[in-house]
């Protein structure tokens, strides 16, 4: 069984998240959305109500498992028997973090590999920072996040 980790803080979850979350499907049988904890203070969302948004964000499906992640994310999915980590990049300048990051993971663990997935072009320009900014300044962002994510953010937001 081909299990595949797609790590992310999805503070909150895109449109852009949920396109690689489907399409890493048709790579792998069993699909791990990690939500990594970072520094809670700078998230918007606690790790539970960001596990809870993709919960409600994606078709309830058994090759989907929704985890925490605290640690290392390549000691973390060999613990979890995992083949391959799943990364999205939007542009060029995600390419260069997220290819030293893969260096240094291929150094840590060999035995998994680094798969770079792009957005559907709808979604290239989407990130979860310009959500925020968007909300925050009373825009509309039902084009870019799932229902779930939307009625949360106006929630924190104090929006009606």
């Amino acid at each position: 069984m081909r299990v595949g980790v797609y790590a992310g803080s999805f503070d909150p979850l895109t449109n852009g998240h949920i396109d690689i979350i489907l399409r890493s499907l048709k790579l792998f049988d069993r699909l791990i959305v990690a939500v990594a904890s970072g520094t809670e203070k700078q998230s918007l969302f606690s790790i539970s109500e960001r596990q809870e948004m993709i919960r409600k964000s994606i078709q309830l499906n058994e090759r989907i498992e929704i985890d925490d992640l605290d640690g290392l994310l390549v000691e973390y999915a060999r613990k979890r028997g995992a083949c391959a980590i799943i990364r999205g990049i939007r542009a060029f300048s995600d390419f260069e973090y997220e290819f030293r990051m893969a260096l240094m993971n291929r150094n840590l663990a060999p035995d998994i590999e680094t798969i770079f997935l792009m957005p559907s072009e709808d979604y290239s320009y989407l990130s979860s920072s310009l959500i925020k900014e968007i909300v925050s300044l009373g825009g509309s962002v039902k084009d870019f996040v799932p229902p779930a994510v939307e009625e949360k953010l106006k929630m924190k937001y104090g929006i009606h």
